[in-house]
Order: structure tokens, then C-alpha cells, then sequence
């Protein structure tokens, strides 16, 4: 469905927020990164380039659009120390960032063997507080015992070396990470199964430490097993249950959460927004909508409400939140990759 004022006009946001579309026509929008200098870079993993937005006149829209990479499947981004890290399904690439925001010519291959894509292709990145890479790999198919240890995984990247290991496992597909700006802990949302009915698994908001295992594909949520599994090898679906670590909150099935970010500052720092993509194998929908993650101040997940909505009304969806950017100004930036737009969210 292709964007229209009209639809627009439908979203509800959190109070004290207002909504404008900052750009439009942009095909399927994903990941977004704000710049220095306020541009906006947008991932299209389908088109595999990578968008710079500017608001040269600071109307509050971006009448400026320039393709400053090409990079087929494109989808995580970050950047730090003047360069700028792309990956797609089985590599990482870096561009140095010039003065005007583009991009340089020639890219450094960093990785080249990312585990094959599968089910779940859709890689993000982030450097932690430590100066190491974080790289999420999901599962390649729904539930399988995976060969490769590194797929179902968050990986940790020491960039010096770029030898990498595994951070934490049992993760099915944690596209959405971040830190939380005063404990400097890592959290995350995971993506449940399918095909386990309407209801559950539940996609799980987790506390992501080192070597910790978070039970996939035997166990979701707070180490609910899954009864449907065989027993793995030499060991029981119940004891790796117990042995992983239990989600902090659940959320309704197959509601599909991709970015999480944390905001850095202002009224809401701390809390964090999740985009829920939306469920395609669930009866009722569920998703289709942004949602804020409330924290307290020793940095605990307490509760969630919405942050933005209204692109499900009953059982018609006209729009799929996909990538989550906040700007220092505090302006919250959302791509719909269904209808190829840039929202912007301000406080009033």
C-alpha cells in the first residue's frame, strides 16, 4: 500500500509528540542511522544501497536524497570513527565518511564469512561501550538444532584483529540490541518460532550477558520448553531449559520486533523503542506499531506502552515499522518499510 496523507493522519503517538512524514517514496526503508551532522542514512536491503536524507532547509523534511553506497542485501549500519560499517547476510564492509556525509569509492572488506543467511538474513550491528563490534545472526531456518554455532547468536568482533567470537547463543533472531546509557548493559528483542499456534512462542525482551545461552531452538520466554522438540543429543529438552537464561518481558506471539534503540537523553532516557513489524502467520494481527520500553533508574525493564500506532485497525494493516533512529535534538526517526516512508516524531 503506498503512502497517503490521509493514513497518515490515523497514527496516534504518545502524548506530547507530534508525527510528520519526512520523507516519502523511498521504496522499503529498513535500518537508520542519524549522522553528524543531522543527515539521515537509510538501508534498502531490497534495492541493496544505502540512502543520505538532509534537511537543508530545516523544515522538518528531507528534500534532499543521494545514494552514497551500493551494496546488494545492505541491511545493518553504524558508524564510528569517521567510517562508516554496512553488513548484509555475510559481510562487513567500511567506508570512510567525507566531509559532506557521503561516502568514500572503495570500501575495506572486513568480513567476508558471515554464516549463510537462511531464514533469517537480516543482519545488525553495533560497536558496545568496550570498542568491540557486535554483530546479530539469526537461525536460518524456523526451530532447527543449528550446525553453525554462530547462527542464533550474537558475536563479538575485536576490532583490531577482526577474529571474532560468540557472545551469547540461543538468541533466534535478536535484530533489535542496544545498551542502556547509564548501566551500559546490553538488552534485546528475540523473535519467537512460528508455526506453534497464535499464541505462543512470545517474542521476548532479553538481558544480554557474556556467554549467556537464552534457549533456542529447545526453550522461549522464562524457560518454557518446547514440547514439540526431540531431546537433543546425550542431554534432555528440559535440562537446557533450565540452563538458559529466562526472558524479562513477553510479548503476544509473532508481533515481530526488529530495531531497539535506547534514548540517550531527555525526558525519556533510558527507555528504549522497539519496532514491531507485524505477525504474517497469527489469526488476529498483532504488532504494527512502535512501542516504549519503560525502564527504572537502576536500569530494569518494568513495562511497555505505545509510542505509536494506529497502522493496524482491526484486521487491515497499512504500514510495517521497521528501523528506529533517535537524533540528539531528540527527534525520533521510524521507516514503514511497507510504504516506503520516514516518519518524524518531535516533543512538543
Amino acid at each position: 500500500m503506498e503512502y497517503s496523507p490521509s493514513l497518515a493522519a490515523s497514527l496516534k503517538t504518545a502524548a506530547g509528540w507530534t508525527l510528520t512524514a519526512a520523507a516519502t517514496g523511498l521504496g522499503k526503508p529498513r535500518m537508520l542511522y542519524v549522522g553528524s551532522k543531522g543527515q539521515l542514512y537509510v538501508t534498502r536491503r531490497d534495492a541493496g544501497d544505502v540512502l543520505m536524507l538532509t534537511d537543508k532547509d530545516n523544515d522538518g523534511k528531507f528534500e534532499d536524497m543521494i545514494r552514497v553506497a551500493d551494496f546488494p542485501g545492505v541491511h545493518g549500519i553504524t558508524v564510528k570513527d569517521n567510517h562508516m560499517y554496512l553488513c548484509n547476510s555475510n559481510q562487513v564492509l567500511r567506508y570512510a565518511v567525507n566531509a559532506d556525509g557521503t561516502l568514500g569509492k572503495v570500501a575495506d572488506t572486513l568480513i567476508k564469512d558471515l554464516p549463510s543467511g537462511g531464514q533469517h538474513p537480516n543482519r545488525t550491528m553495533d560497536f558496545g561501550p568496550d570498542g568491540k563490534l557486535y554483530i546479530s545472526v539469526g537461525s536460518v531456518c524456523n526451530d532447527c538444532k543449528e550446525s553453525d554455532k554462530e547462527t542464533a547468536a550474537l558475536l563479538q568482533v575485536d576490532p583490531v584483529t577482526w577474529k571474532r567470537t560468540i557472545y551469547a547463543s540461543g538468541l533466534r533472531n535478536t535484530i533489535g540490541f542496544d545498551w542502556h546509557p547509564q548501566t551500559k548493559e546490553l538488552w534485546g528483542m528475540d523473535n519467537g518460532g512460528d508455526f506453534r499456534g497464535d499464541d505462543w512462542p512470545p517474542e521476548e525482551l532479553n538481558h544480554i550477558v557474556m556467554d549467556g545461552n537464552y534457549g533456542f531452538p529447545f526453550a522461549y520466554g522464562k524457560q518454557e520448553v518446547d514440547q514439540t522438540r526431540e531431546d537433543p543429543v546425550g542431554n534432555t529438552k528440559e535440562n537446557m531449559a533450565k540452563a538458559s537464561h529466562p526472558s524479562v518481558i513477553e510479548f503476544p506471539a509473532h508481533s515481530a520486533p526488529i530495531a531497539f534503540t535506547f534514548f540517550e537523553g531527555g525526558s525519556n532516557k533510558g527507555n528504549a523503542l522497539v519496532c514491531w513489524h507485524g505477525s504474517w502467520n497469527r489469526e488476529k494481527p498483532s504488532g504494527y506499531k512502535v512501542e516504549l520500553i519503560k525502564f527504572d533508574s537502576k536500569g530494569n525493564a518494568t513495562g511497555s506502552e505505545d509510542f505509536l500506532s494506529g497502522f493496524l485497525k482491526g484486521d487491515e494493516r497499512f504500514g510495517r515499522p521497521a528501523g528506529v533512529a533517535i537524533a540528539q535534538n531528540g527527534t525520533v526517526y521510524i521507516s514503514d518499510d511497507a510504504n516506503g516512508v520516514i516518519y518524524a516524531l518531535k516533543q512538543k
